[in-house]
């Protein structure tokens, strides 16, 4: 049997498949980049399980993630999020996912690719941290990301976001997949 992070839950497929082929491998494009974000905000106060597992009902209900076609969303459209029992139905976050999908926009337009935005505190680098839930950089980008509007952000969120994208490195030591990569910064 393999050894994986503590926080896998073994009994659930979907969530191994995320633990093994996905999480903490870096993304830079910026659907994906997007996509993480939304979902983890919408995490904010929940299990990373639950909103796993609606994964696929947000895709279909957030137009593939793409966040233009959030930032357009109109009142009918967010009548239909309200009542769409396939994610989670959080009128806030729905509407703070429009918003957020804006600004990202405005980011990635002026940065080039909101890679690039997130390299401003990194430098490029990847971070390994085990056993934080916050850190100075989620904290900085949190803090930036909040001043430009952006919800659901707070350092909490923004380090498991950074974790699931790949620029902070968390898989447990006894985890088979624990290798670090190579300009990592301790």
């Amino acid at each position: 049997m393999q050894n994986r992070c503590k926080w896998c839950n073994l009994n659930n497929p979907r969530y191994i498949a995320y633990h093994d082929t996905e999480w903490g491998i870096l993304r830079t494009e910026d659907v994906y980049l997007f996509e993480m974000l939304l979902l983890e905000s919408f995490q904010a106060g929940l299990s990373w399980e639950c909103v796993l597992n609606k994964r696929e009902n947000f895709r279909k209900a957030f137009d593939n993630f793409d966040y233009s076609k959030i930032a357009a969303y109109k009142e009918e459209k967010l009548q239909a999020l309200y009542e769409e029992k396939g994610i989670i139905r959080n009128k806030r976050k729905i509407c703070a996912s429009v918003q957020n999908a804006r600004i990202f926009g405005e980011i990635s337009s002026a940065y080039g690719n909101f890679y690039s935005y997130l390299c401003q505190f990194t430098h490029g680098k990847t971070f390994v941290e085990l056993g934080k839930t916050t850190s100075p950089l989620s904290d900085q980008i949190s803090a930036d990301l909040k001043r430009r509007g952006m919800k659901y952000v707070g350092s909490t969120v923004l380090y498991s976001y950074l974790q699931a994208i790949g620029v902070l490195y968390a898989h447990d030591e006894t985890c088979d997949l624990y290798r670090p990569p190579v300009d990592i910064v301790l």
